[in-house]
């Protein structure tokens, strides 16, 4: 656990465009912390621009709250920076008296024993990374039967928003899986081994960036998908680099060439580009999520490997800053528009004079610069 006093980054909001998305799924209610009686109406599933996010002042109230970040796995650079952004936001609410986090280290059932035990502790509002998925949803209701403000963010859980929790704050992943995918076979020329690699097996996250993916594949028939070899699901990769390099390696023997990837971790795809110079092959046509070393080894690579192209969407880490956000709004009984649903686009493109990817030599490797933290931050948080 830590308090407001330790809590010292700063988070800044990330400056890329998003496009306006799909209408409102519906409505709730938020009864309060102080168990008012009037109830205050909000939209839940709204889609909208990152710039519609509002000040935390608006939301902070005045009681003393409890909040924590309950992770389902924190064992990559993407979960530490959005560790890092949360509990920055929280500490900007004086009345905040304790940032809680857990980590369930990709353990379903260590994860609903930390959202168990942060209800015990009299924790008010819940931010999640539910990589758990609906196996969670029986713990959650519980939490927000206790009272406790649950918002899940990414990896959306299942049941009924607005009623099983408070919302869930997420880029369009359909969107961001189709996205990646139509780029990355447009620069295959339409034809070849496609292959897309994601977390830990059966998370929702990657499924429905998986299943964005095959939306495209779908529009483009000279694609030989490799994945439905592989049992028609993303590549289980764990989102580290180490495992990616070891999972890739495999993958370009089993295959031979592959000629296009599509990532939903870019941090992770380190790991598989070295595989793949290792293994003396061709770099393909490759797309992720942003990260400073993914940006830096196209710079490497990029003359001695004509095929190596890449694109990326924003990392999207300040999604844990609206949720928060939510969970404040309905605990302190107060209206709450801020977009739940964020469609990405791409910004880094190397084959786009416009767009050319962002390598920072001062950054560590796992930095990530569409955060929304400074560089000193990201100095600071990666030295820690």
């Amino acid at each position: 656990m830590i308090t407001k006093r330790t809590a010292s980054l700063a988070a800044v909001f990330a400056a890329s465009v998003l496009l306006l998305g799909a209408c409102s799924t519906g409505g709730g209610t938020s009864t309060g912390g102080s168990g008012s009686e009037e109830q205050i109406s909000y939209e839940i599933g709204v889609a909208g621009l990152q710039s519609q996010i509002a000040d935390i002042a608006e939301f902070c109230g005045e009681e003393p709250i409890k909040v924590a970040f309950a992770d389902g796995f924190g064992g990559n650079s993407w979960r530490k920076t959005t560790r890092a952004i949360f509990e920055a936001e929280a500490a900007k609410c004086d009345n905040i008296t304790d940032i809680i986090y857990t980590d369930a280290q990709a353990d379903t059932q260590k994860a609903i024993s930390d959202i168990n035990s942060l209800v015990a502790q009299g924790v008010n509002i819940i931010v999640s990374f539910t990589d758990g998925g609906e196996a969670l949803l029986p713990t959650i209701r519980q939490a927000t039967q206790a009272g406790v403000k649950f918002v899940p963010i990414i990896a959306c859980p299942g049941g009924e928003p607005g009623v099983d929790y408070v919302d869930c704050v997420s880029e369009n992943v359909d969107t961001y899986g189709y996205g990646l995918a139509k780029w990355t076979i447009e620069q295959m020329g339409g034809e070849g081994n496609l292959l897309m690699t994601g977390g830990q097996a059966g998370n929702p996250y990657s499924q429905a960036v998986y299943d964005g993916a095959k939306r495209a594949v779908a529009e483009n028939p000279g694609i030989n998908f490799l994945n439905e070899q592989l049992g028609d699901t993303f590549v289980d990769t764990g989102w580290e680099p180490g495992k990616t390099k070891q999972v890739m390696a495999g993958l370009i023997t089993q295959f031979g060439s592959i000629d296009g990837i599509v990532a939903d971790y870019g941090g992770g795809s380190v790991g598989g580009i070295e595989a793949f110079i290792d293994a003396g092959k061709p770099l393909p046509v490759w797309s992720a999520n942003d990260s400073n070393q993914f940006a830096c080894l196209w710079y490497e690579y990029k003359d001695s490997q004509p095929t190596f192209q890449v694109a990326t969407m924003s990392s999207r880490n300040w999604v844990s800053i609206p949720a928060l956000h939510k969970g404040l709004a309905a605990f302190n009984n107060l209206p709450n528009d801020e977009p739940s649903v964020y469609n990405l686009e791409i910004i880094e493109d190397s084959t786009d004079p416009a767009k050319q990817p962002v390598c920072e030599p001062d950054l560590p490797n796992d930095a990530i610069n569409s955060s929304g933290l400074s560089v000193e931050q990201l100095k600071a948080l990666f030295n820690q």
